[in-house]
């Protein structure tokens, strides 16, 4: 393909939700039938247009679009493995949400500003995934937060959902200038904001000593991070948008959030030769997986749970790439984003099931000798793809301790099946799932490394401290998921009760960021 139709193409797709959001401006009411046809133009038309960036990418290598650049700064779309994958994940989501708001918004009096700011934001994020400029990627990271705020006010007579937007408002400009700190730091260093070039920079710089700009750029990408994806203790305002329409929760959910691993990948060279942002992303990222994961589990409301559940992943997506496992941290952002859409979109629907399913759980005891036979079947499960792939634990500690916390998860699923004493054809195959589980990681993995390549840090070994961390954290998830095996014994203490009390209410820190940002207080 010409390399002149490709630059127009992928032009054209932000371009297209562009102009469905100017066109909603002058159609804002029920049922708009130029702005709907629009947003349905823009998002199929989006489809083949990434999937021919990806063929493109994946037989000729990375290409970039520069236009109105002048000393290293400027308006550019890099086309690489990794922005090709994530354009195209976004394209699919995107055209799916707003398929669905079509039907959900029917006879809202405000369908076409609905609909047109939906546009804006899948454009926003289009441009995030593909910038190959510092300019253009800051720009972007600034316009979705807006653009989602917009969404997040959508209904702005709700008070919970203006509770919500301003703590969210709050984090993202601590985000948008942790990253302007950020991206002016590289610039200095590297005199340019091509990120091709800085990568380039980068990896010659890894085998000698870092600057302090570098480290210090490094550190504020993590924070950035950590904030724009709602991180332990700035998550509350995640658990409280479900005020916002479905589709909004969708798309905040498959798509905004995971701005904080993207960023974290797409700088990853960065982060590699920082000796203190890795350890940054780890702990917050580890406290963060394992808090929300507790609250998760006793929470009664449906929207709540998954609330709780995207906290818990994009913890632990970030805690990925404070290992320096950024392949894996992008099959887990990929996967997470289609199993949130689909579960948000389908939460309505889910409960209807919940409420007329007849079945009847197995009792469980919680006895000690089968969760500690779980682990061992869990681990012996696990060796086999070590084998299969010739993967030597002792050499990729990193990778070991992610394959852990799998252990951890599938010896829980096998030692809730013992416990219950299910008949042995369905132990049978559920032994069965958890090693196909197991493969699957693995084999998912590899595979997408060899399709990022060099677009991110092959696997390095850890320093003493951040071996230390890892194992600290991998301790404290292990506690917990005994603790989760071994609750049927505790579900009459007291104290128990007390702890599922306050792990319900999340530890009671997002009524102290309620406090700390005068959330509770605006007027009425």
């Amino acid at each position: 393909m010409p390399e002149n139709l490709l630059t127009i193409l992928i032009c054209l797709s932000p371009a297209l939700f562009a102009a469905t959001a100017v066109l909603s401006w002058f159609n804002k009411g029920k049922r708009p039938k130029s702005v709907i046809g629009a947003a349905k133009v823009a998002s199929i038309i989006s489809i083949p247009i990434s999937l021919i960036s990806v063929f493109f990418v994946f037989q000729s290598g990375v290409f970039e679009i520069i236009a109105f650049e002048t000393r290293g700064l400027g308006f550019s779309l890099r086309l690489d493995p990794l922005s090709t994958v994530i354009f195209a994940m976004i394209n699919l989501i995107g055209f799916v949400v707003l398929r669905f708001s079509y039907n959900y918004m029917d006879g809202d009096s405000r369908q076409g500003v609905f609909t047109g700011r939906l546009a804006a934001t899948i454009g926003a994020v289009q441009l995030l995934v593909l910038s190959g400029n510092l300019v253009l990627l800051a720009l972007a990271w600034i316009v979705t937060s807006f653009s989602l705020h917009r969404l997040l006010l959508f209904y702005p007579d709700r008070p919970r959902a203006r509770i919500a937007a301003r703590k969210k408002f709050i984090a993202a400009r601590l985000s948008d200038a942790s990253l302007i700190v950020a991206c002016v730091l590289l610039y200095i260093h590297f005199q340019t904001g091509n990120l091709g070039a800085i990568a380039d920079g980068m990896r010659e710089m890894l085998s000698g000593e870092i600057p302090w700009t570098i480290e210090l750029s490094a550190l504020f990408i993590a924070v950035a991070a950590i904030l724009k994806s709602a991180l332990f203790p700035t998550h509350g305002w995640l658990i409280e948008v479900m005020e916002t329409p479905t589709p909004v929760s969708a798309l905040l959910h498959a798509g905004l959030l995971n701005a904080g691993p993207f960023l974290a990948a797409r700088v990853a060279y960065v982060l590699e030769g920082s000796q203190y942002a890795p350890m940054v992303l780890i702990a917050f990222g580890g406290v963060t997986a394992l808090f929300a994961s507790l609250a998760y589990l006793t929470q009664t409301s449906v929207k709540t749970a998954l609330g709780y559940s995207s906290v818990s992943h994009m913890g632990f997506s970030l805690l990925l790439c404070g290992l320096g496992l950024y392949s894996a941290a992008v099959l887990h952002l990929v996967a997470h984003s289609f199993y949130k859409a689909h579960a948000f979109l389908s939460s309505g629907s889910a409960i209807d099931v919940i409420k007329g399913s007849q079945t009847v759980s197995n009792q469980r005891a919680g006895k000690l000798v089968r969760v500690v036979t779980s682990v061992v079947m869990a681990g012996a499960l696990f060796t086999a793809p070590f084998i299969l792939f010739g993967v030597n634990p002792l050499h990729e500690m990193d990778f070991l301790a992610v394959g852990s916390v799998v252990v951890l998860g599938l010896s829980l699923l096998i030692s809730r099946s013992l416990d219950a004493r299910l008949r042995s054809g369905v132990l049978s195959r559920i032994v069965l799932l958890s090693l196909m589980v197991a493969v699957a990681f693995f084999a998912l993995e590899t595979g997408m490394s060899r399709i990022l390549g060099a677009e991110v840090p092959a696997l390095a070994g850890s320093h003493e401290l951040l071996s230390v961390l890892t194992i600290s954290l991998l301790a404290t998830f292990a506690i917990a998921t005994l603790a989760q095996a071994l609750s049927p014994q505790g579900s009459s203490n007291r104290f128990w009760q007390k702890m599922a009390i306050h792990f319900r209410n999340g530890f009671y820190t997002n009524a102290a960021f309620n406090r700390l940002v005068n959330a509770l207080k605006f007027r009425q």
